[in-house]
């Protein structure tokens, strides 16, 4: 099987990281890890975004060398890895020397296609966003995202990457392609906003006025604007220009974003690679923001929520279960800690780790902690898995939990119904229906791998299966062959206090 290739995109290093990356890089590593379970070799990359006026202005106010300032923050979005259970394999920064020699590679290669010229222009401009803006896109004169940001002014002579010859050829690409941006309403949005007409845009920056980016090939006079040379990141990691071996075996992938993202990653990055002579990028899922308790997160208001503070309380398991399955993975959702000690009782207290210690005591106490031999299946595992791949293909994230947690309610309900410990008592056999539950949460820990891993391992390393052994193609028709030994082990999530 050909390799399959996923990245985020790459925050900027100008705070410390929030719960809207870690949604993100939690949703990535959950399809690299179904991925894995197909069998697939997987190259999985995230990074640091580090040049741009934002970060250089940010590194002045801290008195710090920009430099040392994106040390700092990177080696803090590197700790995203322990800190979620993460299972990159790539972690870009684009200060690295490789990185800035391929995007003035890719700048050569677009300027030898004729779309790079220089003019003088005037622009109003969000320092936060690091992107022009029309007054069309401004709210009482302020960009409506950053609205404690003053619009500056840009009156300069830039180059600028001719976006406009590429309209035809993007909507093409996205007719083509009906899957290429998911879900189907940001493909909408994208095809209108291209639909509506093009406008060149900067892609370079006056040194004088600007010294932290990537140099401009043949003009020290000028540095490259921040998203053309943070968006080839998708494929320096890769090692292109010169490992073009490795690049051929892993691009094109895909690429996860934010709803903020769609216009950088769907539109601009494609007419990029166009002019470049390269593919196009295979897929992109696009994601929604997360407010906290209805409110939009602002530091001023004090609602921003830290990925770490709530690993360190919850644990990491519940926090990407939360994020994975409490929130819709096509729009926004909302962070409450009301909301999420309840989800957390309901599905994983009361739901999958109660399922499992019922079946594991079970299986200590009527059949002398041994998986007994194969009976007929009663769950619809088969029926289970179908809708799994096709959630999981999609990005639908919460429907891959929900689906779960219906199978976690069948398995409880068939206890309930068939009182195993009753049967015990009037002498009946029940090790068919004591495989068939083994069996079962088998397959409620495979499934719940990309999810929640550390606690599916434990299900799993129950019975003495590996999740990274597990291929999903394999566990359709069946897991355990009867004998395994089942070790019931600690509570897997404890209730709160």
């Amino acid at each position: 099987m050909k390799n399959f290739y996923i990245t985020t995109t790459l925050p900027y290093v100008n705070a410390d990281p929030h719960i809207g990356f870690a949604l993100e890089i939690i949703q990535a590593d959950a399809i690299a890890r179904y991925q894995r379970l197909l069998g697939r070799e997987v190259i999985f990359n995230t990074g640091t975004d580090e040049h741009g006026l934002k970060i250089h202005r940010k590194a002045e106010e801290q008195g710090m060398s920009t430099q040392e300032y994106c040390d700092m923050y990177a080696a803090r979005f590197d700790g995203l890895k322990t800190l979620l259970n993460l299972s990159y394999t790539h972690f870009i920064r684009t200060t690295d020397a490789h990185h800035k020699a391929a995007a003035q590679e890719f700048w050569n290669r677009c300027m030898e296609s004729g779309d790079i010229y220089k003019k003088n222009y005037q622009v109003k401009y969000c320092v936060g966003c690091e992107l022009e803006k029309t007054d069309s896109e401004l709210e009482d004169g302020k960009c409506p995202l950053h609205p404690k940001n003053e619009i500056e002014l840009i009156d300069e002579e830039n180059y600028f990457f001719r976006f406009s010859a590429y309209q035809e050829k993007l909507l093409k690409l996205y007719d083509e392609n009906p899957r290429f941006v998911l879900p189907t309403h940001r493909l909408e949005e994208i095809r209108n906003f291209v639909k509506g007409g093009l406008q060149d845009f900067s892609i370079s920056r006056i040194k004088e006025k600007m010294p932290w980016g990537v140099p401009v090939p043949g003009d020290d006079d000028h540095v490259m604007y921040v998203w053309f040379d943070a968006l080839v990141n998708y494929i320096s990691t890769l090692g292109w220009p010169e490992g073009e071996a490795n690049f051929q075996e892993n691009w094109p992938g895909i690429q996860v974003a934010g709803k903020d993202n769609l216009r950088q990653q769907s539109a601009m990055w494609q007419a990029m690679l166009m002019s470049a002579g390269l593919p196009n990028s295979e897929q992109i899922f696009i994601h929604g923001f997360i407010t906290s308790e209805g409110q939009k997160m602002s530091k001023s208001l004090g609602n921003v929520v830290s990925p770490k503070e709530i690993v360190e309380e919850f644990g990491i398991d519940a926090v990407r279960f939360y994020l994975l399955g409490a929130l819709p993975a096509y729009d926004d959702g909302d962070f409450s800690r009301e909301r999420f000690q309840e989800y957390y009782t309901a599905h994983l207290v009361n739901g999958v780790g109660n399922l499992t210690s019922r079946i594991l005591t079970m299986l200590e106490k009527y059949a002398d902690g041994k998986v007994p031999k194969q009976a007929q299946d009663i769950f619809g595992i088969q029926e289970f898995w179908v809708n799994y791949k096709s959630n999981m293909e999609k990005f639908a994230f919460d429907e891959v939990v929900k689906e779960t947690n219906t199978l976690v309610g069948k398995c409880d309900g068939i206890i309930s119904e068939q009182k195993p410990w009753e049967k015990v008592k009037n002498g009946e056999d029940i090790s068919d229906l004591l495989y068939q539950l083994a069996e079962c949460l088998a397959h409620i820990g495979g499934a719940l791998y990309p999810i929640i891993p550390q606690s599916a391992q434990r299900i799993l390393g129950a019975f003495g299966l590996d999740a990274q052994e597990m291929n999903i193609e394999n566990i359709k028709s069946g897991i355990l062959q009867g004998g395994e030994s089942a070790t019931k082990g600690e509570i897997l999530f404890a209730r709160l206090d």
